[in-house]
């Protein structure tokens, strides 16, 4: 496992609720380049569960191809959920040395990585809310989407 990153000092103006993040003006290192390195994670995972749901169609009797995107929404939250609950990062997010962690810095727990994946999923599925998400992940000083803001987790380099 990754060390957690060094929480902000108390008096941090703005930090109380995301206490354990590093601050992304003194500790800057934690969040450079992540919003490209999260769109290339998000693309190898896409890729991923393609590959995935297309090894399982077989198995189908081939029916899952007149339902193939569902099935790709199923095993893609079920991916997602599990990678993040089991290392606070999908395998695309590990390769490109991101990790999600929760506001006071630890790992995601269960919970929170299904909370997150639901809210991925849910943004994925209106478009206004992606964009938002991700225009908010290049303006912001965490890199934070929609659903990170709302859960108060942000995406990070791995320390290292």
């Amino acid at each position: 496992m990754t060390s957690r990153p060094r929480p902000a000092p108390s008096g941090t103006r703005g930090a109380a609720p995301l206490h354990g993040l590093p601050d992304p003006v003194r500790e800057s290192a934690f969040y450079d380049g992540v919003a490209l390195k999260r769109g290339v994670a998000w693309l190898l995972d896409i890729a991923l569960i393609a590959i995935l749901s297309a090894l399982v169609v077989p198995f189908t009797a081939f029916a899952a191809l007149f339902f193939f995107p569902f099935l790709m929404l199923v095993l893609g939250f079920l991916y997602r959920w599990a990678t993040l609950a089991g290392g606070s990062a999908t395998l695309g997010m590990r390769l490109m040395g991101i990790e999600i962690r929760e506001h006071d810095g630890r790992a995601l727990t269960g919970t929170t990585a299904f909370l997150h994946t639901l809210g991925y999923t849910l943004s994925i599925a209106f478009a206004p809310v992606q964009v938002i998400s991700v225009i908010l992940m290049l303006v912001t000083g965490r890199g934070q989407g929609v659903t990170d803001i709302a859960l108060g987790t942000a995406a990070l380099n791995r320390p290292g």
